[in-house]
């Protein structure tokens, strides 16, 4: 009677549970049970978001505008109350570049395709803007694009990660569209054309020939020196770059020029630190933390609209999450060496750091061939003049003569050893010629 009465018990716990999970799944609130793709069905579990957009393109912007409402939209009924904080941020980002897109797409028929196009690149590029300055002054795991300092590269990355490049529809049903939360206007005057037709609106006034705007290249900011990269900091200084702010314009690259300022103090700062090897990291931090500071309060003229400024709270580690090269590991000297270098540096070498014995046959030789077979003609003549130097009884350097008491295997070795310091040498010191350079490309 036992077993027949747990039968039956289990049995009335299975009818129970699913007719609880049915009333469940059919009687939730409406607003629940809305998606992003068609506004209805079972409710999502992982809230995805298609993000980021892909770069508008000559090739899919025809797709950017026949598919708009084939692509999803993300209302606020879509995700929970609390929580999922980073995919609200991209939805609204999507939902904003959606929007300003429409706004070009429906001028398309009175415009010429380039003007849509630069529409699009504007909205888009826009979107990225907006997303990044929300996503940066927030503190949590930013978007890994969003902390690339170089603008173009920061477009790149974003367009890159794109699922969905070629803006393909990925909805069987049309989606209702949603306005955005930030205003956009399209500017023709910064298009890239010397002149583009401009919308009804703006067709009075004359459109002025402008040049194509440059882009900042410069490695802002540096990293935060630590007991870990103080070493690096301070060997490789000669081979980071520093800055001279005559060739920018006279407008428009106010934030380039004070960043490059900053980087040029704080490399002054750190070549004196660096000479007393006791003090040199406590030196070097300070004066990193003292021009951010000024960086962020130049003259006493208002705090600078840079995202680490904002975040008061927690500015240094901000500086040094944006870093492009936090530990001091990417310098602009680091070329390969070879002997076929000798082509560049002979000059260099027969002035700064003879080597006792002439060059000229490298040079006549070799040099003229083709990349690919110039270390070959070098590691020949390299034997050739390792046998004539130790048969010579002319006057050579102590160092020659070391080489030339070894075996007929070892002498070349030896030998190539004084001319690949003596290149290495060399290109260094070009290097720290060329150090200075201009902030924008």
């Amino acid at each position: 009677l036992f077993l027949e009465w747990l039968k039956t018990f289990a049995q009335y716990c299975t009818y129970l549970l699913i007719g609880t999970t049915w009333v469940r799944e059919s009687l939730l609130p409406g607003e629940r049970m809305k998606g992003p793709h068609s506004f209805s069905g079972p409710p999502p579990t992982t809230y995805d978001v298609q993000f980021p957009l892909g770069r508008p393109t000559s090739e899919n912007l025809q797709a950017i505008c026949d598919n708009s409402d084939l692509r999803p939209r993300y209302p606020s009924s879509y995700f929970p109350e609390s929580g999922y904080g980073v995919n609200k941020l991209r939805a609204s980002a999507v939902n904003n570049a959606e929007a300003w897109l429409s706004t070009c797409c429906k001028e398309n028929q009175t415009w010429e395709r380039e003007v849509t196009l630069c529409c699009a690149t504007q909205a888009w590029e826009l979107s990225v803007e907006k997303y990044c300055e929300e996503d940066l002054s927030i503190k949590h795991p930013w978007y890994h694009c969003c902390k690339i300092n170089n603008n173009n590269k920061r477009l790149s990355c974003f367009s890159n990660n794109a699922p969905n490049p070629n803006y393909r529809p990925t909805q069987e049903l049309p989606v209702e569209p949603l306005p955005s939360t930030i205003e956009f206007t399209f500017n023709p005057n910064t298009c890239q054309r010397t002149q583009f037709p401009e919308p009804s609106a703006l067709r009075k006034s004359k459109t002025k020939k402008l040049s194509t705007p440059r882009t900042a290249d410069i490695s802002f900011p540096p990293g935060r020196p630590t007991a870990d990269t103080i070493e690096s900091v301070c060997r490789n200084q000669r081979l980071r770059p520093i800055y001279s702010i005559k060739c920018l314009p006279r407008s428009g690259y106010e934030m380039v020029a004070l960043q490059a300022k900053t980087i040029n103090l704080i490399e002054k700062g750190f070549k004196k630190c660096c000479k007393n090897k006791k003090t040199e990291l406590n030196c070097a931090e300070q004066k990193w933390r003292e021009e951010l500071n000024k960086f962020c309060l130049p003259e006493n003229r208002g705090q600078v609209n840079y995202p680490c400024c904002l975040n008061q709270s927690d500015k240094y580690s901000c500086f040094q999450q944006m870093s492009p090269d936090p530990y001091y590991n990417v310098t602009s000297a680091h070329e390969e060496v070879s002997l076929s270098k000798i082509c560049d540096t002979h000059k260099t070498i027969k002035k700064k750091f003879p080597v006792g014995f002439p060059l000229k046959d490298f040079v006549t030789q070799c040099c003229p061939l083709q990349e690919e077979a110039k270390t070959a003609c070098s590691v020949q003549l390299l034997e050739e003049m390792s046998q004539k130097l130790c048969a010579s009884k002319k006057a050579v350097p102590t160092t020659v003569r070391r080489c030339c008491k070894l075996s007929s295997q070892e002498t070349p070795q030896c030998i190539s050893k004084i001319i690949m310091s003596a290149i290495t040498k060399a290109t260094n010191f070009s290097s720290q010629k060329k150090r200075k350079r201009c902030p924008i490309s």
